[in-house]
């Protein structure tokens, strides 16, 4: 883990060049969670090495996998025949809120799991009672601890049900998903989420025996199967990091071109972006971002796939910063996820906060470098951006929050013509 790093950012800089998207940290994450499904190896490609996965490789080390990584190559094997139970115990569960995804295989496998609270950043309370009342209607008992629950099934396996998520959930969708494969009869999801990397992950499982319809709808109905076999799976580009890409060189009125992305994953956020007046030339797997004039400002309301993503909204909310007019930024996911606005606010943005989900911002306003510190991931990317179209120098601590999801980014942005430094 990197400890006590810091970036220091000088503003000003124009970019060039091309920049490629790495694989989905969505996704990724997801298929390290169904590992523990079989006992066969599985193969993963296009693999991202930020400090999230790496927790998860982790803890997939602890539970008994062997894990073989090449970095070059972005590629990682892992033979989980070692994993035996179900104990989630540890500083790494704690440290991770995507451990939670490990619950539903671990309790479909071996019929018990005894975990910690699992942990990760700070916007919105995030609770995982989602999952719980899942596990709970396919037959599994919660018992709560001081340091945080162990679930049972009495059965020898969980018991297909339907399940209506009272709202839409990502995780909660591939956590259900995943842990009805192997679980006794027929299992209907409503109310899902459609994100790609739902899909994504039941093409795989499918693909290794698994009987899954409807990943990418509203309504996903599994019939569950007596084992899962293991394959090599291809982790898709990260939409969130080829949006930010996109909205860095707007930013900084440069010409870049994105590759390797999948455009049409984006949902509703590049016809956003048009309508605010961006050139953008888009490909099949890439999106190239040209000069153009000043941007119009143009409200948002964030939502769930695919409507403008969550995971954008702290970028295109300093996007428009910079664009000609009076704003609303509508953040419906995540209670305080606009609180980070303050420290933008000391840069010399003009962001007013009308209550923790709605912010009215007035544009174009100048920003001078500041001492930051990132409060989580997607708003400590936006810091960085904001550094790099400041005036002077700007220092960002806490990057460990930034390396969560963005690999070697300091390397990536300098060679497009960035200046960051890390300290």
């Amino acid at each position: 883990m990197k400890l006590e790093q810091k970036f220091e950012i000088q503003g000003g800089c124009e970019l060039k060049g091309e920049i490629k998207v790495n694989g989905a940290k969505n996704s990724a994450l997801k298929i390290l969670a169904s590992v523990v499904l079989t006992k066969e190896a599985i193969v993963i490609e296009n693999f991202p090495f930020i400090e999230d996965t790496q927790r998860m490789l982790e803890i997939l080390e602890e539970l008994g996998a062997i894990i073989e990584k090449d970095k070059k190559n972005k590629k990682v094997m892992i033979d989980p025949v070692g994993v035996e139970n179900g104990n989630l115990q540890g500083e790494l569960v704690k440290q991770l809120r995507a451990s939670i995804l490990l619950v539903g295989p671990l309790l479909a496998r071996f019929g018990e799991v005894d975990m910690t609270y699992p942990g990760g950043c700070v916007i919105g309370k995030r609770p995982i009672d989602l999952f719980l009342n899942g596990f709970q209607k396919m037959g599994g008992k919660v018992e709560w601890n001081d340091d945080g629950f162990k679930i049972s099934s009495d059965e020898t396996k969980l018991v297909g049900t339907t399940i209506f998520f009272p709202k839409v959930t990502v995780t909660g969708t591939e956590a259900l998903m995943m842990t009805a494969v192997l679980a006794e009869g027929k299992t209907v999801l409503k109310n899902c989420a459609m994100e790609p990397e739902i899909k994504s992950l039941a093409d795989y499982l499918n693909n290794n025996g698994a009987k899954i319809k409807g990943a990418g709808t509203s309504m996903i109905v599994i019939e569950g199967v007596e084992k899962i076999s293991a394959g090599t799976f291809d982790v898709i580009p990260d939409r969130i990091e080829a949006g930010t890409f996109i909205m860095m060189g707007l930013l900084c009125k440069s010409e870049i071109t994105v590759t390797d992305c999948i455009p049409e994953h984006l949902g509703a956020f590049l016809p956003v972006l048009k309508n605010a007046g961006a050139d953008l030339e888009i490909g099949e797997n890439y999106v190239k971002v040209k000069k153009g004039k000043r941007l119009k400002a143009t409200s948002i309301a964030t939502h769930e796939y695919p409507g403008f993503a969550t995971d954008l909204q702290p970028p295109y909310t300093l996007l428009m910063t910079q664009a000609e007019g009076i704003s609303l930024i509508h953040e419906t996911i995540f209670e305080g996820r606009l609180f980070f606005t303050d420290q933008l606010n000391s840069m010399g943005t003009a962001i007013v906060m009308c209550d923790p989900h709605r912010v009215v911002v007035s544009g174009p306003t100048s920003l001078y470098g500041k001492k930051l510190t990132s409060p989580d991931l997607r708003a400590g990317i936006t810091m960085v951006l904001a550094g790099m179209i400041a005036h002077g120098t700007t220092t960002i601590d806490n990057i460990y929050q930034i390396d969560r999801g963005y690999e070697d980014i300091d390397e990536r942005l300098n060679s497009l013509g960035a200046k960051i430094k890390r300290i």
